[in-house]
């Protein structure tokens, strides 16, 4: 049976487990969103962006990170209570210690991000919400990290999910995003089957065309899995919302 995003009970997503399998370390596939994004985010001057969005942050803060460089205010929006606590908790009392080597990085790629985790860290705000709760057009840059592709098994959710991505951006704005390719159903430790939607960059580009230009689409090989899912690579994605 298809699972849809209201199948899964998101409120327990395993954090702890999530964040040990994946982020005590930055592994070659994260370096290349790293890598990626940072060449995008340097055509723009610090604080360029009045307010930015991470949608469905989960516990991953190297996006968050990357968008500090730019951003003045970050709106870290994610529909999970375990994670949103988890990220309350690192914005207010400090990032775990693991966190310091993937900011040493983006620093190294963004010399325009403040010198410290913490003082980046400051300019997010927490809410608890989803993708359809998102007003349109609010936006002056939107970032969505592993998100639509893992959050539903329907390609018609996955399109949804996508277009309320790109419409919570204002005309003229940016979006940014990296998508896990052919990723299907999946586990997180011995946790239970989460919905995984594979889609690679033809599927990708089919649902931001046209709603966007200057859509830039890249692909890079997966290296470091999890036991719980494989993927062949990432899709990495970025684009503009036509001005009106």
């Amino acid at each position: 049976m298809e699972m849809r995003n209201r199948d899964a009970d998101w409120d327990r997503w395993p954090v702890d487990d999530y964040v040990d399998e994946l982020y005590r370390a930055v592994q070659p596939d994260d370096d290349a969103v790293l890598v990626h994004h940072s060449a995008f985010y340097r055509r723009f001057a610090a604080g360029h962006f009045g307010r930015s969005l991470e949608l469905g942050a989960g516990p991953n803060l190297y996006p968050l990170m990357l968008a500090a460089a730019v951003s003045r205010e970050i709106e870290a929006v994610e529909p999970s209570a375990a994670s949103v606590a988890y990220l309350q908790r690192q914005v207010r009392d400090g990032a775990d210690a693991s966190w310091e080597v993937f900011y040493r990085r983006c620093r190294a790629l963004q010399p325009a991000l403040p010198g410290t985790l913490g003082e980046a860290l400051a300019r997010v705000r927490v809410r608890r919400g989803g993708a359809f709760e998102l007003a349109p057009g609010s936006y002056d840059l939107a970032s969505m990290h592993f998100v639509a592709e893992s959050a539903t098994e329907s390609p018609a959710e996955f399109g949804e999910l996508c277009r309320a991505f790109a419409g919570s951006v204002r005309p003229g704005g940016w979006l940014v995003a990296a998508f896990m390719e052919n990723m299907g159903r999946y586990r997180i430790g011995d946790g239970p089957v989460w919905p995984g939607h594979p889609v690679d960059s033809a599927i990708v580009r089919d649902v931001f065309a046209p709603l966007t230009d200057e859509l830039a689409i890249d692909r890079v090989d997966s290296v470091a899995t999890s036991d719980g899912y494989e993927t062949t690579g990432m899709v990495l994605l970025t684009a503009r919302r036509p001005p009106r």
